[in-house]
Parts: C-alpha cells; structure tokens; sequence
C-alpha cells in the first residue's frame, strides 16, 4: 500500500472518531415507501364498499377512516368497540358500515370522489395501513351526429368536414371512432383528419365532440358515414353507434342521355314522357330540340320542367328525332344525346259510299278505307249490337230489308299496337214504307188526368206521325229512318169511349195504330168473356172493348182507317147497369126472407119452402149453407129447425112473389 493511500485512511479514521466524542448521532434511516392504493372500480351513483383488511369481531372492533386529498389527511369516521360515528364534513352523510362489519359504504359515488385515498386504520396492535382509491365510471349518452347539408364538391382542395359526433355525460373520456360504409377510418394527410375535444361539466362527466374532415370523390355520394364511442364499466368494455348520414356530393356532368316512357310500342292518345338525364350532382340545364323534316335543323321545344317534355295525347306529328343537350359549367362543353320517337297511328277512316241507299230487296256493297303507319286489320259491326258481321275492309249486305237499314261501325285496328284501333259510322238507308212499332196495345188511365201517348214508326223516308186528337205532341228519331212521338193528352170520358189513332207516312205509304184507353181500376178481359156471375153473394163485374185486335192492323199499309162505334160501347154498359141492378133486387129479396124467419141456414142436408109449385119464367137461387155465415153474415141457423131424413145440406128458396 502507497504512503498517500495510508495517510487518507488515518484521516478518516480520525474523524469518525472526533465525530463519536462529540456526540454527533448517526443519520436517521431512510423510511420505506408507502404501498400503492388499492384499485376499487365503481359505477356513477352506485355505493362503493371499502374494505379494511380481514375481518374482525364487532364487539372488538376500533378503527379509524381517514381522507386524503393533495396530502392532506382528514378523519371521516371513527369505530370504538362495534359504535360508528362519522365525523362532520364532505362525507358526513354518504358514510355508513356495511353489514356492522370493517367494511365502508360510500353512497353516491361521483367522479371527484376518484380524487381521494381513503385511509383504513385500525387500532389492534400489529396492525397495518390499508389504502382505497376509487375509479369511477359513467356510461356516455347515445351519440349525436350532424352531417354537411352544405354539399362538398369533389374538385375542393382543402379537407372539408363531413360531420359531427358529439358524446355527452361520460367518464372518464370515451374514445371516438368514425366509418364509412362500416370501414373505420384513420387519420391521414391530406385525405382524413379527425379533430376531436373535450368538455368538463359541473357534475365531472365529459362532453366529447368530434369533427370529421376529409376529401370526397364522386362515389361517396351514397356513402354513409357514423361514429362510434368506445368505454368501460366495471362490467367490462362497450360502444354506441350513432345513427347513418349521407351528405351531398357535388361532381361535375360526364354523361348526358334521353329516356322515352313509356316504353315499348307508342300510339296516338298515349301521354309521352321526354326527359333529360345526366351523371352530374347538382343535374345541369337541359335543353330538348327536335329535328325538322323539311330543313332537317334540331328546334328547340317548350318545356314546362328543366329536362322534361310531355306530350299529350301524342299524335304522329309527334314522331321524329329529338335530342337532349346539356352545358357543363366547368368546362364549358356540350354534352348531347339523340333518340328517335315513333307514334302509331291509324288515321283518315272513311267509307264509300258516304251516304248508302238501297230499295228493299236490293243488294249493298260498302268499302271502308284508312291510313296507318302500320298493316291494319278490318272489321264491320253493327252500331246498335255490337255484333261483328263481317272481317275485311268490304261489307255487302244482300236482298235488303227494312230492318237492314241503321248504323254500322267499320273498325280500322293495328294487332301489333294493342288499343291502336278507329272507327267510321254509316247509317245504312232502306226505302220503304211506314212501319210501325207499337209497344202497348191499351193503356191505363185515370179520367180527367193528363197521360203520355207514344206512337213509334219506321221507314224510309223518315215518316212523319200525325194524330187524331188535338193536344201537345214531339217528334225523335234514333236514325233517319226512325221516329217517335209523344202526344200528351187530357183523358176526357169521350177519348175513353173512341181511343186514340196515330197515322205514320212518308213518300211511299202511310199506317196506323191504335191505342185504347182503359179506367185504371177496371179488369180487362177478351171480348168473349164479358160475362155478370154471381157466387156465394158476391158479384164482379168485367169489362172490355170490342175492337179489332192491333196486331192485325200495326204494320197494314192503307190510306182509309175507321174508330170503333161509339154505340156499341153503349150498350155493353146499359147492359152492367141493368146486370148490378137485378143483383141488388136479389139481394133485397133474401134479406127479406131471412127476417121473416123463412129462411134458415143449416149444416144438414137440404129444406124446401113450401111455396106454390115453381114456374118456368121464376128466378131460382140456390144457396149453399157453408157460405151463408162466411160470406153474407146475413143468415143464421134456427136451433128450432128439423132437418127432414134424407136432407143432404142444401136449402132451395123458390121466389115467385
């Protein structure tokens, strides 16, 4: 060993030795560090429960809580022999034992109560310190977004915001996510950026709010953008979505095309749709032209919506070439496109001759003609049946009746454009004479009522209908070989006795029909049923006219017509005067007899009045007992009376007084 090394080592030891005679203590030891705090993890609002320790008896039980908040330690509440006492302050009211145990509940738990360590001391020797510090959680409120309803052009240069997301009421800060068409998004320079910040309340939650910032292309115009916050609880790990927003991206035209609707096949009458469409967000101005056929130059058309024109109803005219054309802004260029538009059509229908004639018994050839675009089909119906007679541009018609003549449709149609048809009227004329056709025979009336007479013919020429009676009368006529007419007329007892006659005629004849007027309340039998019964009492009466039957007479042509004679009417009634008169006579009689007592009613066998013996020249009625008391009520049996034997029900009245 060197002498500089040996000199130190006495000096060293000198001192230490002066050190010891003057008294110097040593320096104190260094203390140990204090343990971590125990984690306790605790929702918002729920009781935290503090445990000191393992377990101890209630009876012995002493020990002390304290607070410790920025090094400052503060007793909270105090246990001595199993009696708990909190002391006053910040937690005076949220402290209490759990189960009368070491165990602490605190009630209420905020997120500034994370703030404090709390200190378990107990008063048993050999005991140690136990430290609790709380993590508080709270989940955030749903997510709100916001989106751009400002619109993004693709051609921005600068990051622009998409939306925002806001979290509410949470702890500790939620962590942000934000996607597109469910593919989260990451930061990235100068394409994505996500700003995000946060907001303290009162009650110690946070407000997270974040922006998101990027740069669109034409695809993300049907995008759907949300975000999503990430947070923990003490039962494990979460996330909340927010709702799907789509915001307006705005690009410029590449394409222009033209769209016809409908589509298919087009035909006159159709409503037309033309309209203009482009790839291009906000759609540009659009303008339609339609070409010419003399100069062959596009013309612009009047359009009431930007790139829509309508047509309707659509007519051949119609058809052509038309074109869309658009301007793009950006680049000043015109984008077009062309269609063309076919209208069917079938048009100018008409028949010869225009005016047809025939005599009866003749034949008739009518040809029907029409111009279409397409082949057409022929077809002839009649106009008053709907019936097809006949396929084919020609309709002939042979040995002509009166009937024959009317209206008749000729049906010009396409078959490869359904509903593409038109049609042509005619009205086919059969000269001839009058003809009539009268729908009632008689006619019931009330007397001194006004009534409608109607009288109906047809022919050609069209007849004209004459009456024989005054009074209001008007003409109608379906065709020009049809007429109608209608008189009103006063019913008078004289019009009831002579009827009414109706005379149609034209050039070639005349014919006549007659009209017989009735008493409403009177029946009408055939003339040989005029007829005056008597049965049981009871007495109708009938009625009729007697003239010649109208079916004989309807459609007879002749120029002379006699009425019925009004003396023949006469008669027949004196003749129901005299026939009700008798009856009442009759009737006078019997009622006679039964209040004398001379004429029983009975249920057994027959009783003969003893009168003088019966003349030829006598009236005799016979009277049939189960009718007296049913229909008279006038008669009634005599309990008196004896049926002689043999009597079989009946009782004969001789009347020859």
């Amino acid at each position: 060993m060197g002498l500089p090394r040996l000199i130190c080592l006495l000096l060293l030891a000198s001192c230490f030795c002066c050190r010891r005679a003057a008294g110097v203590p040593e320096e104190a030891e260094q203390p140990a560090p204090k343990p971590a705090p125990e984690l306790l993890e605790v929702e918002m609002g729920s009781t935290a429960l503090l445990k000191c320790g393992p377990s101890h008896s209630q009876g012995n039980l002493s020990l002390d809580w304290f607070a410790i908040h920025k090094e400052k330690q503060a007793l909270i509440y105090r246990v001595r022999r199993g009696q708990s006492q909190p002391e006053p302050g910040e937690y005076q009211h949220r402290l209490s034992l759990h189960g009368g145990g070491p165990t602490l509940a605190l009630a209420d738990v905020t997120p500034y109560d994370e703030r404090t360590i709390f200190l378990c001391h107990s008063k048993r020797p050999h005991s140690k310190e136990h430290r609790i510090q709380l993590q508080v959680y709270k989940a955030p409120e749903e997510p709100s977004i916001q989106a751009n309803t400002v619109g993004i052009s693709v051609n921005s240069k600068e990051l622009t915001e998409i939306a925002t997301c806001v979290g509410r009421n949470g702890y500790p800060i939620p962590q942000v996510t934000w996607y597109k068409n469910r593919v989260p998004l990451k930061e990235e320079i100068n394409n994505t950026h996500i700003q995000s910040s946060q907001i303290v309340e009162s009650s110690g939650l946070y407000t997270l709010h974040s922006i998101l910032k990027a740069r669109v292309v034409k695809e993300d115009k049907d995008a759907h953008f949300y975000c999503e916050l990430s947070y923990r609880l003490p039962s494990g790990n979460h996330m909340k979505e927010s709702k799907d927003v789509t915001v307006p991206v705005f690009y410029p035209v590449e394409r222009v095309w033209l769209e016809v609707m409908p589509t298919g096949m087009l035909k006159e009458g159709d409503r037309v749709e033309i309209r203009c469409f482009a790839d291009s967000n906000p759609p540009p101005h659009f303008s339609i032209s339609k070409q010419n056929f003399i100069t062959m130059e596009m013309e612009e058309e009047v359009t009431d919506h930007n790139g829509l024109l309508v047509l309707e109803p659509a007519q051949k005219e119609h058809s052509g070439l038309y074109e869309c054309q658009s301007l793009d802004l950006e680049t000043m260029g015109i984008l077009s496109d062309q269609q063309k538009l076919l209208v069917n059509y079938v048009s100018d229908v008409h028949v010869s001759p225009a005016t047809p004639e025939g005599q009866e018994g003749s034949n008739l050839t009518l040809t029907c003609e029409a111009e279409s675009n397409q082949a057409l089909e022929y077809h002839w119906l009649r106009e008053k049946t709907g019936k097809v007679l006949e396929k084919g541009p020609v309709l002939r018609l042979y040995n002509l009746k009166l009937e024959a003549g009317g209206s008749y449709l000729c049906m010009a149609s396409v078959p490869s454009v359904p509903g593409l048809n038109r049609t042509q009227l005619v009205h086919v004329a059969v000269y001839g004479a009058p003809r009539m056709a009268l729908k009632e025979k008689k006619l019931q009336v009330k007397e001194n009522e006004v009534t409608s007479l109607t009288c109906e013919a047809s022919g050609y020429p069209r007849p004209s209908i004459s009456w024989n009676i005054n009074g209001t009368a008007h003409e109608q006529g379906e065709n020009p070989q049809h007429v109608l007419s209608t008189l009103n007329v006063l019913v008078t007892p004289g019009l009831l006795e002579t009827g009414v006659e109706c005379v149609a005629s034209n050039s070639l004849g005349k014919n006549t029909t007659l009209i017989f007027l009735e008493l409403a309340y009177l029946t009408t039998l055939t003339p040989d049923s005029n007829t005056t019964t008597t049965t049981g009492f009871s007495t109708s009466t009938h009625i009729s006219t007697s003239t010649a039957s109208p079916h004989a007479r309807a459609n007879h042509t002749s120029t002379e017509k006699k009425l019925p004679q009004p003396e023949s009417q006469g008669v027949i009634i004196v003749a129901v005067i005299v026939s009700i008169l008798v009856l009442a006579v009759l009737g006078a009689v019997l009622y006679f007899f039964y209040k004398k007592g001379k004429l029983p009613c009975g249920r057994s066998g027959k009783q003969e009045i003893t009168l003088p013996p019966p003349r030829k020249s006598e009236i005799v009625v016979e009277v049939k007992s189960e009718k007296c008391s049913e229909e008279m009520g006038l008669l009634q049996s005599s309990s008196s009376d004896k049926r002689a034997p043999g009597d079989q029900g009946e009782k004969y009245i001789d009347l020859r007084h």
